[in-house]
């Protein structure tokens, strides 16, 4: 089965975490079919904490990719912030 579901990376104590369609069978940080974003624990100031191709897990979901816990979590986040301005100004 093909999951969505988050790989760890960055340093120790420092976790940073690509979002990533995988077989749910591989180990977490082993090979991905496709990434889907990012998330950013620790961002501070203007990094950016979340950064999610919604197209793209729209179309594996329609295929029958399963969301893991923490990445449903994460979308539903990401569905109640507002649209922050750099966004509004890129679509206009």
């Amino acid at each position: 089965m093909v999951i969505i579901r988050m790989a760890r990376g960055g340093s120790k104590k420092r976790p940073f975490y690509k979002i990533v369609v995988t077989d749910e069978r591989k180990p977490r940080d082993s090979g991905y079919i496709e990434r889907l974003g990012f998330y950013n624990p620790r961002a501070k100031g203007q990094e950016v904490r979340l950064e999610l191709k919604q197209e793209r897990i729209d179309h594996w979901v329609s295929q029958g990719a399963q969301l893991s816990t923490r990445v449903n979590t994460l979308l539903k986040e990401a569905a109640k912030e507002p649209a922050t301005p750099e966004a509004e100004t890129k679509a206009a």
